[in-house]
């Protein structure tokens, strides 16, 4: 039998840094397997981009199809010498498992295999499909990995009725937090053109840097929303604020500053573009400057409470005894692709020491997340279940 433990050791051990494979992938499609899912190994390519491998298994062919998605791509370690353990090295210690990639996101992909083989096993004849969608492109530019993998999918003529992916979701303690949806991202890089001189003859220049500071201030001044009901307000960060002058008696040419804003349902990337550029056309004051943008395929989406979040919610509590917050914070994830085929929501776990040096995870959460994720599919795939068609 497949333990979490176990799955999740051996993916940890895979150095499968963005965008190495690092026989991860491999690793997951041979217990899928020997478990009775068809498996098949997809890679995608894109110019300028690095060839992304990725893994498509389903057991099954009949409605509904229950999706379990993540990435097996991680993050580069940083250090290996500020680590107490080998990052690759899968090591137990004090009932931790240590490892870059055991919260975001291996140790959840080893929990979603091992209940879904503890599954099919004892339930070879379900009604229903399972499917594992798990890409090694999330940590990077997210172009060769789950948002083709799904166009590569329908193409093939399968669909999905619903998705759990295995995103850590939870802040403090397993069962704190289901992610029902995610907020966008925009990111912005302002310009702003003046004259170089002396310092001494300012009439001479046009010091770019107070009419770069105004049109920040009016991009930050004044709120762009104050949430909606399921998303907190929108945030705009100033990322850099960049001169390049070294001198101390040259007033510079140009001024940069870049910016993020996380944004919510209020706007789609195109309505936060044009505010933001009106906003910088009020406040211009006869300042030359230039607004680009960087492109995005974040935009803001959630997945309204029904059936399947119910019923997730109530394995999770079944489990840990604790009712998950019902959330759409933090960053973006591969959710954002897969609300186009069908409802999704995310949940995992623990997420304190991702990315961090010693990202590790208790053995326990591992073995309680993957019992949670056996009762969500013992659920869905009860006979009188009526999510798929909720």
């Amino acid at each position: 039998m497949t333990t979490p433990l176990d799955l999740a050791r051996t993916l940890l051990r895979c150095p499968s840094v963005t965008p190495e494979e690092g026989g991860a992938l491999r690793a997951l499609g041979e217990a899928l397997a020997a478990g009775g899912f068809a498996v098949e190994h997809v890679t995608f390519s894109a110019p300028g981009t690095p060839d992304v491998a990725n893994l498509y298994a389903r057991y099954g062919t009949a409605s509904p199809c229950l999706v379990l998605a993540g990435h097996t791509d991680v993050v580069p370690p940083g250090e290996a010498e500020a680590w107490s353990h080998d990052p690759f090295g899968g090591e137990v210690a004090d009932g931790l498992l240590y490892g870059r990639g055991a919260v975001d996101m291996k140790g959840a992909i080893a929990a979603m295999a091992a209940a879904a083989l503890a599954f099919t096993q004892k339930e070879p004849g379900f009604a229903g499909s399972i499917a594992f969608l798990i890409t090694g492109d999330e940590e990077g530019p997210a172009v060769n990995g789950t948002v083709k993998l799904l166009e590569w999918a329908k193409a093939k003529g399968e669909r999905f009725d619903h998705c759990l992916l295995g995103e850590p979701t939870n802040p403090d303690a397993l069962g704190d937090m289901i992610k029902i949806g995610r907020r966008g991202s925009l990111t912005g890089r302002l310009t702003v053109h003046g004259t170089q001189g002396h310092v001494a003859y300012p009439h001479l220049a046009d010091n770019p840097i107070p009419h770069l500071l105004r049109l920040l201030r009016a991009l930050l001044e004044t709120p762009l929303d104050r949430g909606t009901p399921r998303f907190d307000p929108s945030n705009l960060e100033v990322l850099t604020v960049d001169v390049g002058n070294g001198a101390t008696n040259v007033i510079p040419a140009s001024a940069r500053a870049a910016f993020n804003v996380r944004f919510n349902d209020v706007w789609t990337p195109a309505t936060l573009r044009g505010e933001i550029e009106r906003r910088l056309d009020e406040a211009a004051g006869g300042a030359r400057y230039d607004m680009e943008f960087l492109p995005t395929n974040a935009a803001a989406f959630v997945t309204e409470p029904g059936p399947f979040v119910e019923l997730v919610a109530e394995a999770v509590a079944g489990e840990t005894g604790r009712r998950p917050a019902l959330s759409t914070t933090g960053g973006t994830s591969d959710a954002r692709f897969i609300k186009d085929y069908c409802p999704v929501i995310e949940f995992g776990l623990v997420g304190q020491t991702m990315h961090q040096v010693d990202e590790r995870v208790p053995v326990t959460d591992l073995d309680r997340l993957a019992a949670i994720y056996r009762r969500v599919l013992d659920r869905y795939f009860a006979a009188d279940s009526r999510v798929a068609g909720g």
